[in-house]
């Protein structure tokens, strides 16, 4: 039996919890986001980019996509995805941001990270989502982390084999840096972050339907390849899910 898999899906008392957080004890707040060190790109503005926008018709067409064309993504339709799942919308002090997806306390402790593969006029290479750049704008930038040696080998390996999401234009990672749940809601933040991530992965699937494409969540990849390739210590910050993009063949 699973029965330690099954109580931790369970709700705790959130009340008893929070008396031991580090909000509760008057601890700053960890910040928002992490400092930026690599060259900062704006993408194309992504207004008139949904060729989709009847609700009904996103969820009657919404399927997993595992086999991708060779046709690149436009700037704005990736600046589209990276803004409708984690774009912030608003801010209340130095505590909470409200953004495109709910997240409990408004906590949001999620980094994204772009592999791009082909993407009109950027380099193919290792991205950061950088929202805390556009607070109340639709629009967005992103940090160049990097190439990406053989990068479908090193895509395919990082996604535990998975040969067919290498070949979309655009992967996207999605890591958790815990201590920003952990702050509000000490031994009682890691479900809520779960729950958090299902709110990001379907925006996402949303809105690649919305914009002519699909998109896979995976929830099978190889968690020290791909925190050894994105650069996290695999304890503050690790990798929680990883989802592909593109145009179908």
């Amino acid at each position: 039996m699973h029965t330690d898999n099954r109580k931790f899906m369970q709700c705790p008392s959130f009340k008893d919890l929070m008396l031991e957080s580090d909000q509760s004890k008057g601890v700053e707040p960890p910040p928002f986001t992490k400092p930026i060190t690599g060259k900062v790109t704006t993408l194309t503005h992504f207004d008139d980019t949904l060729p989709v926008p009847d609700y009904m018709k996103l969820l009657d067409t919404r399927r997993s996509l595992r086999d991708y064309s060779s046709n690149p993504m436009t700037q704005a339709q990736l600046a589209f995805m990276l803004w409708s799942a984690q774009g912030v919308q608003s801010m209340r002090n130095n505590v909470a941001t409200f953004r495109t997806v709910p997240s409990g306390g408004a906590r949001h402790p999620f980094e994204t990270y772009i592999a791009v593969q082909a993407v009109d006029g950027l380099t193919p290479g290792l991205y950061r989502y950088l929202p805390m750049e556009n607070v109340g704008e639709k629009a967005v930038a992103i940090e160049w982390l990097g190439e990406i040696d053989d990068y479908t080998s090193k895509i395919t390996g990082m996604l535990a084999g998975q040969a067919w999401a290498a070949k979309a234009p655009v992967v996207l990672f999605y890591s958790c840096i815990p201590y920003k749940a952990e702050w509000r809601y000490s031994f009682a933040a890691h479900r809520v972050v779960l729950i958090d991530l299902g709110h990001l992965g379907q925006n996402v699937m949303l809105s690649a339907v919305a914009l002519g494409l699909g998109s896979c969540c995976m929830a099978a990849y190889n968690q020290q390849l791909c925190d050894e390739v994105l650069g996290f210590d695999g304890l503050g910050e690790y990798t929680v899910y990883a989802i592909s993009v593109g145009t179908a063949t």
